[in-house]
């Protein structure tokens, strides 16, 4: 037996290997997780520990846990709670492979800057590390305010048409439960929620990206979301001894059905009308808000994913009866708006401001304004402008806008004479044109029609 002490080599050189495998070891964990490589085979959890960089301090742990050590993880790191980049200021990179997307450059910009440090689930993570392009669907659609009325209804019409339909809604409750019943009632498995304010940056970009690494393009956008820019004066109903619930189940329907048709109005209920449905400045400018600039951005956001169809891309938008320029009072005005080519963004945006501040001041008549349904009205003549713009600069795409028809909904207060099932052939209609369709143009329902 050797004398205590004495030197060993081949102690020495088991010493020395076993201390190399550690190094390597480390090293090895610190290139798989800056290149988001799964080092070992684990359960999901596990396995997106191992995207984290192991810190130095945390080493020893992996080292000399026995659990852990054929994990790759550190054994009391932040993995254990699931925030595998809880050392690092952002979510590594390498987690986004396509990152020249400018709505997820920004994205990692803000987190960057704000010191973010949240992650989403792990099997969301995992998910966008690589693509399997053989699940990416033939057409992929995008509807707004999908959770109910007309744009459930084009959420269902699509799908069975064989498109994947992403329903969005601002309330996840709302959405995940239309879904639930699309999915359960007409047996559609295609058809998956994804949260979106229309009016919330982040909210859009989050889309983006998830269309972006799940997907890498988009087909069909559908931009349905949209308010009716008004209120119901309760008082002014009970001062004209009508009960404000039998109103808005009844005798409303009357007066709103006829919203729909040519101006033909009585005075009795055009001046019942305006004494109790009532236009606000708050309202007009919610209404600008969603009919128009959250059409705006969210087109705007999905723009790059559009242009990468493979199947030419389709947008609708939809609009109103109430956008036709036959109902512009100002003469001047209905003529340069017939010029719908002359028009951009900005001279749109300017036309808006005008008309708040002649609600502001009450100029709105005096000026020669649409006084019934003012801000609804303004706000879907320009979503028909808008639409002639997209249309113009994207040729390779289908662009167009409808009206739906007096649909019952609860934007009218269910006062509507048709269904949803009718009111969105329209937009589907459009959303599956053929690749030399027509573009740039108004719908009424399911025909052409004239707005300008």
């Amino acid at each position: 037996m050797a004398a205590a002490g004495a030197h060993n080599p081949g102690r020495c050189r088991r010493a020395h290997c076993i201390e190399l495998k550690k190094k390597v070891r480390v090293q090895y964990l610190e290139d798989a997780a800056a290149h988001c490589a799964l080092a070992y085979p684990t359960t999901p959890s596990k396995a997106a520990a191992t995207l984290s960089p192991v810190p130095p301090e945390s080493r020893q742990e992996v080292e000399d846990d026995p659990e852990m050590r054929h994990l790759g993880a550190p054994a009391s790191s932040p993995c254990k709670a699931r925030r595998p980049w809880a050392m690092s200021p952002s979510p590594p990179a390498c987690l986004h492979p396509r990152v020249t997307f400018p709505a997820a450059r920004m994205v990692h910009a803000r987190a960057a800057a704000a010191g973010a440090t949240r992650a989403s689930p792990p099997h969301h993570r995992l998910e966008t590390v690589s693509r399997d392009h053989e699940t990416i669907p033939e057409r992929l659609a995008v509807v707004t305010g999908g959770n109910r009325g007309i744009g459930l209804e084009v959420c269902r019409q699509l799908a069975v048409q064989g498109v994947t339909v992403i329903l969005t809604a601002r309330n996840e409750k709302r959405g995940k439960d239309a879904v639930e019943s699309l999915q359960h009632e007409c047996n559609l498995s295609n058809i998956i929620y994804h949260p979106l304010d229309i009016l919330d940056g982040d909210s859009i970009a989050s889309l983006a990206q998830h269309i972006e690494s799940r997907y890498g393009k988009l087909d069909i956008l559908v931009n349905n979301a949209g308010v009716g820019g008004v209120v119901v004066d309760q008082d002014a109903l009970r001062a004209l001894n009508i009960d404000p619930d039998m109103f808005l189940t009844s005798s409303i329907f009357a007066c709103l059905r006829i919203l729909s048709l040519p101006w033909t109005l009585s005075g009795k209920a055009t001046h019942l009308l305006e004494r109790v449905v009532v236009q606000t400045y708050d309202e007009a400018v919610k209404c600008f808000k969603t009919n128009y600039y959250g059409i705006k951005w969210v087109t705007e956001g999905l723009l790059p994913l559009l242009k990468r169809s493979t199947s030419g891309a389709r947008i609708v938008n939809t609009t109103s009866l109430r956008s036709e320029l036959k109902r512009m009072p100002n003469e001047k005005l209905r003529e340069e708006l017939r010029d719908a080519d002359a028009w951009d963004e900005k001279r749109i945006e300017a036309m808006l401001e005008e008309f708040l501040d002649a609600l502001k001041h009450g100029r709105v008549e005096e000026e020669g304004w649409p006084t019934m349904l003012p801000a609804y009205s303004m706000s879907k003549m320009v979503v028909n402008l808008y639409t002639r713009i997209l249309a113009r600069r994207h040729p390779e795409m289908r662009v167009n806008c409808v009206h739906p028809g007096f649909v019952r909904t609860e934007i009218n207060w269910n006062t509507g004479v048709i269904p949803p099932e009718e009111g969105a052939r329209g937009a589907v209609k459009l959303a599956l044109l053929p690749h030399d369709g027509p573009t740039g143009c108004y719908y009424d329902q399911t025909e052409l029609g004239v707005a300008w």
